[in-house]
């Protein structure tokens, strides 16, 4: 294992503090409650948005918290799901009056412990909303999850629904924004490589060279397959016609693409796929309009890639235009 760290045990904190370091005028971290809140929240009369996970996805979460996006954060253990007292406290960190949206992956750890965390929220008179993100197109149920998981479409839906939020919507609103960012999203993804968990200390899988799993997981789940690695134009057309066929989406229409690596794709090579992925698109009569290409929402150094498309309409692709200041996503400011 080569990896940059001290205590397998302690990287979360350490990377946590390492993160408020570099970005200490977007967001604090509190390290007893193990969660990353926005420097100025909470904000008074703003609906807030928190979503959380497994570490190991990084820049996904907590490099999503600030302007335009997130207003907290919260980490589990690498891989592991966040427990509900710190979900229960990010909410109460960034509660400014007008309510909170729970962004929750669907993982069952995530969704159970996001659920206890609401209902104490409620308790204490807080107002939430939950938006279930289950855009994988690759398996139904999992090793991780009952249906689809929650990968790609939810950095989509922090930042769109995160604008929302900052122009002042209400709790529902919000929160119909994240869910129609779901419902017009599919993800699909592939790898070329495991990683390797630093408390483990070797891969979760043996990947042959010259083969790829097709349909993975974030979490180094394997996928639908193997099969042997193809070119860039090969894999390319087939994640296009994962997605598209599952999305159907109108003829002609406006798409946001988002082309992803895994942790250990290099951009040179991601950029080879993201042409590829886009004359796809284009062949189909379909147009690309809005991009975003390189490593959001990773697992670890997994050399691979994975697609996200979200078939635009007008109000999205202005949400997704809007402001951001995070310290993984910044434009407009």
């Amino acid at each position: 294992m080569r990896k940059l760290l001290n205590d397998p045990e302690q990287i979360v904190k350490e990377s946590l503090a390492g993160l408020a370091a570099a970005h200490g005028d977007i967001l604090r971290v509190d390290a007893g409650a193990q969660i990353v809140v926005r420097a100025d929240a909470p904000r008074q009369g703003k609906v807030a948005l928190v979503s959380g996970g497994g570490a190991g996805h990084e820049p996904l979460h907590g490099g999503f918290v600030g302007l335009g996006m997130l207003d907290a954060a919260c980490p589990g253990a690498v891989f592991t799901s966040p427990v509900p007292e710190q979900m229960l406290a990010a909410t109460q960190a960034v509660d400014g009056g007008a309510g909170v949206v729970h962004l929750v992956k669907n993982y069952t750890g995530d969704v159970m412990n996001f659920k206890l965390a609401a209902e104490d929220a409620a308790d204490e008179g807080i107002g939430v909303e939950s938006v279930l993100i289950d855009d994988d197109v690759a398996v139904q149920d999992s090793l991780y999850t009952a249906g689809r998981r929650g990968v790609g479409a939810t950095v989509l839906a922090e930042k769109i629904a995160g604008a929302a939020a900052e122009r002042g919507d209400d709790l529902a609103a919000v929160a119909a924004v994240a869910r129609r960012v779901n419902e017009r999203a599919r993800s699909f993804g592939i790898a070329l490589s495991s990683c390797i968990p630093p408390s483990a200390g070797k891969p979760i899988f043996d990947l042959p060279l010259g083969e790829m799993e097709v349909g993975i997981g974030i979490h180094g789940e394997p996928g639908r397959r193997r099969e042997p690695l193809g070119t860039a134009h090969d894999v390319a057309a087939e994640m296009v016609e994962a997605v598209i066929s599952d999305l159907a989406p109108a003829a002609g229409a406006e798409l946001l693409v988002f082309t992803n690596s895994m942790g250990g794709t290099p951009q040179l090579e991601l950029y080879v796929l993201h042409g590829e992925i886009e004359r796809a698109l284009v062949d189909r009569g379909l147009r690309p309009a809005r991009r975003l290409v390189g490593p959001y929402i990773t697992s670890l150094e997994m050399a691979g890639a994975s697609l996200t498309v979200l078939e635009l309409d007008d109000e999205l692709a202005a949400l997704w235009d809007a402001p951001v200041h995070t310290a993984g996503l910044r434009w407009g400011v």
